[in-house]
């Protein structure tokens, strides 16, 4: 008669110690010298400009230095110029973003496709987004937009119109933008074309078998899968676009009604020599882009979870 035996507990492992403080501060040595470095370039001229901007402090006068408080952070929403820069800002952000997004969409869905050549179509529609950006505002300062030797008037020549219009001085703001749009466009589509070459492909081939449309394809299982990929490009762009300087310095000079805030911040201190209320309105940007950027890390952070989940 055979015997039942209970089989034995596997052997209960130790549990892992605690690294100990000696360990973990031998890990985070050798990130150590980044860590001051990062400090001593960005967070003590940002601590030192925070300061300043509760100045009173005009280079021109210098017996008039003192403590300003929060006047200074009024008068960027006070002053008319000032105000109608943050006006600006915010005109020129949302433009350049919702253009590029659309056309980054639209050349996106295309390089999804396989055609022949590809390779050499998406390298070209990047090159835009790796020239310097002073580069590229002189480019359509002088090779585009100039009215004597313009291509874009140099096109109408050649279609037969004998108007040679000034694109700066007749549209400040859309000639800034469109340059910008320009350079802004590769970008968002790199990332709308890395979410569309994420998607999952059985959902798509089983919307086909019932019938559905492309439209219908893309409306209710492309474009819900790339939501997110276009709040990261949204927030991304706003971030460097909201910050932009070479574009209104070199092709309007922020003049026309042009000049963002970033641009009256140049001005203000370099111009005006007024250190405390130019400080002020660069903690005004610096906030802002942290706002925006702090949106931005939520999205990457949900992303990156959707990625692990699958």
């Amino acid at each position: 008669m055979a015997v039942l035996t209970r089989p034995s507990a596997p052997p209960k492992r130790p549990a892992p110690e605690a690294p100990r403080p000696s360990n973990r501060w031998a890990r985070r040595a050798p990130l150590l010298p980044a860590l001051i470095f990062l400090i001593v370039i960005t967070q003590l001229p940002f601590v030192a400009t925070l300061v300043i901007s509760f100045m009173k402090w005009n280079s021109l006068d210098p017996a008039g230095r003192g403590f300003a408080g929060f006047d200074n952070y009024v008068n960027v929403f006070v002053d008319p110029d000032l105000r109608s820069s943050v006006i600006n800002t915010v005109i020129l952000t949302a433009s350049v973003v919702l253009i590029s997004l659309v056309l980054g969409l639209g050349l996106a869905l295309l390089l999804d496709k396989k055609f022949r050549g590809r390779g050499i179509v998406r390298t070209m529609l990047i090159a835009p987004f790796l020239v310097v950006p002073v580069a590229a505002a002189l480019l359509w300062k002088h090779a585009l937009y100039n009215p004597e030797y313009g291509l874009l008037n140099g096109v109408l020549t050649w279609f037969g119109f004998s108007a040679q219009p000034d694109w700066i001085s007749s549209m400040p703001m859309t000639a800034v933008v469109t340059s910008l749009v320009w350079q802004w466009t590769p970008f968002m589509m790199l990332i709308l074309l890395a979410g569309l070459q994420s998607k999952p492909i059985e959902p798509v081939e089983a919307a086909r078998i019932d019938g559905a449309s492309p439209f219908q394809i893309f409306r209710y299982l492309t474009f819900p899968h790339l939501r997110q990929y276009l709040e990261l490009g949204a927030l991304l762009g706003s971030i460097y676009i909201v910050q932009n300087f070479d574009a209104v310095f070199t092709i309007t000079s922020g003049g026309l009604g042009t000049a963002n805030l970033p641009y009256m911040i140049y001005q203000t201190f370099y111009q005006a020599h007024e250190y405390g209320e130019a400080s002020a309105a660069g903690v005004i940007v610096v906030a802002g882009s942290i706002v925006i950027a702090t949106f931005a890390l939520r999205v990457v952070s949900s992303l990156f979870r959707d990625e692990a989940s699958r």
